[in-house]
């Protein structure tokens, strides 16, 4: 006995894990190929493409000047004129600048894991749906053919003269509603399914592996730790933080902004042949560099620039605000979830035994019936509870690991 008891747990424990492992690897099926989840990591990406654009200087301006009356000078006329100039913003702008894209391409990364972990959220979900639908096809079968066993005890007791012609019929109706929900449930399978290979973007038809059993997971009872996993880890609530900190930066960019800009660059001057004779031949035609040209730009219209900074503190409480809010109803979501969860706790465990007590009773009508102490009809309707309270069982294990996933979502998981 002892060692059919370690069998049949070691049996339990591999088909445990070997759903465990192919539930893993439809996540990383799904994170590989979701293109909703593709999508949010290139916006991730194309937002660190701003990095080397904010923190780079401006481009170099070139200008060619052509003279079409030609300017005489001492060493002969001046032709074309070339000019190269480089503006230089005041200090730190760059760097600033390059803060912001840099805050910015932290809230797109954030969003890119909080868009995984509702994928991963939805594939636990739809996983554990299935299940459920699968379990309620096993078990709705499983109660047709007690119905026949039924059916044919009320034909044994028929032709004996001891029973009704009433309840051969009402086991036949009893079948009838059953093999209609039966048909029901399998359509509902195969759409289930087509959702669930969606979400991993692969062929519809592919199949999808369910266990024979799903195994209830756990979820830590601190509350107040939860809250707090939540609040630090909530990929939402990350992403509005590294805005907030993106705006902070935009706030001191604009600053900067109202600030001189400096530009430094040179001439070079083309000088043709002197042609008044009185130049040395060395010098004839010799081009001219001029060196410095510097410039300044004065942001006199600070209106603009003071605009500018007030639009970054107003994002700056918006962002904050909004991570107030966020957190607000992430935390009603997780009240709500942790009400699931407890209910689902209070039904696994109530249906359980309630599915116990039916199936002794209905042993019992069964036998009582075989020696004509009870009508059939006991019978049918203790099956009703068999049936009702097997389906319970296995929707409260799905609705269970459902609000655990869910928890973890909350949590950044």
């Amino acid at each position: 006995m002892k060692n059919n008891i370690i069998t049949g747990t070691i049996l339990i424990l591999s088909l445990t894990s070997a759903a465990q492992n192919e539930l893993d690897n439809y996540l990383i099926t799904a994170a590989g190929n979701n293109p909703g989840l593709q999508a949010k990591f290139n916006e991730y990406m194309a937002a660190l493409e701003k990095l080397p654009q904010a923190g780079s200087l401006p481009d170099p301006k070139l200008a060619f000047g052509y003279f079409i009356q030609p300017v005489e000078t001492r060493v002969g006329p001046q032709q074309a004129r070339i000019s190269v100039s480089q503006m230089f913003p005041w200090f730190g702008t760059l760097g600033a600048g390059k803060d912001v894209a840099t805050e910015m391409a932290k809230a797109k990364f954030e969003l890119f894991e909080d868009a995984k972990s509702r994928l991963y959220y939805d594939v636990k979900s739809t996983w554990y749906n299935l299940y459920f639908t699968q379990r309620a096809i096993d078990i709705t079968r499983e109660n047709i053919d007690i119905l026949n066993t039924f059916q044919k005890l009320a034909l044994v007791k028929i032709e004996a003269g001891k029973g009704s012609a009433v309840d051969e019929l009402r086991v036949e109706m009893e079948i009838l509603d059953m093999e209609n929900q039966l048909y029901l449930l399998l359509d509902k399978l195969n759409s289930q399914k087509i959702a669930f290979n969606n979400l991993l973007n692969v062929d519809e038809s592919r199949e999808v592996v369910i266990p024979d059993l799903l195994m209830t997971d756990q979820l830590n009872p601190d509350r107040r730790a939860l809250l707090d996993s939540i609040r630090m880890n909530n990929h939402q609530i990350l992403s509005l933080e590294f805005q907030q900190a993106s705006y902070e930066y935009q706030q001191i960019v604009a600053r900067k902004m109202g600030k001189p800009e400096f530009t430094v660059g040179f001439d070079y001057i083309f000088i043709g042949k002197s042609s008044n004779g009185m130049t040395p031949p060395d010098e004839s035609g010799r081009d001219a560099v001029i060196l410095p040209m510097v410039g300044i730009s004065i942001p006199l219209y600070r209106k603009k620039y003071t605009s500018m900074i007030k639009e970054a503190v107003y994002m700056q409480e918006a962002a904050h605000n909004k991570k107030i809010d966020k957190m607000n109803i992430l935390e009603s979501a997780y009240e709500q979830a942790n009400t699931d969860y407890q209910d689902s706790k209070r039904r696994l465990d109530l249906h359980n035994k309630q599915l116990e007590l039916a199936q002794k009773a209905l042993r019992i009508l069964e036998s009582e019936y075989a020696t004509n102490v009870k009508n059939f009809e006991e019978i049918l309707r203790m099956e009703r509870q068999v049936l009702m309270h097997s389906l319970e069982l296995e929707k409260s294990r799905s609705d269970l690991n459902a609000s655990i996933a869910f928890i973890n979502y909350l949590m950044g998981n």
